[in-house]
């Protein structure tokens, strides 16, 4: 009796089991192509791995960013950057941790803004995974401002082209 009900629940749990493993497979940020162009700025995003980013769709679409500041400029204003695309249809968003340099969680992150450390283009959203190192790196690299994804807005990044 014990062993048919293990059986059932197994036939009942595979399924489940089996799109758990697909997702995962999905949401792991992909490797940067030399030929990736940043969709803001037009940069070979290749060529500057220590601030890539980028935004995974659930179409499948990925676009790859040299740096956290025009991930965000692309996110607010995805249909300019991609027709058809909304903010929406965005299924992840990965950020290079700054000390580490592997790709993170972009909405799980926080950012420095204002810090004496520089992007590709210019001023800069330093990203990090954890509160500790962002708090150190904000002192050491003389920050202004300390966000979480949900808390940077048009607003936070103008500050950054002053």
């Amino acid at each position: 009796m014990i062993r048919r009900f293990l059986n059932y629940l197994s036939v009942c749990l595979a399924p489940f089991l089996v799109a758990a493993l697909g997702l995962a497979a999905t949401i792991r940020p992909d490797k940067v192509g030399s030929k990736d162009r940043c969709p803001v700025c037009g940069m070979f995003v290749a060529k500057y791995p220590d601030f890539a980013a980028q935004v995974k769709f659930h179409d499948g679409q990925i676009f790859h960013f040299d740096g956290a500041k025009d991930m965000f400029m692309f996110y607010f204003n995805v249909a300019r950057y991609a027709p058809g695309l909304h903010v929406s249809d965005v299924s992840a968003v990965y950020v290079t941790n700054y000390y580490e340099l592997n790709l993170i969680d972009g909405k799980k992150a926080l950012y420095v803004a204002g810090s004496d450390v520089y992007g590709p283009m210019g001023r800069e959203l330093i990203p990090f995974a954890n509160r500790s190192e962002a708090e150190d790196f904000l002192k050491d690299h003389e920050g202004k401002h300390l966000f979480r994804f949900q808390d940077v807005t048009p607003a936070v990044l103008s500050q950054l082209e002053r």
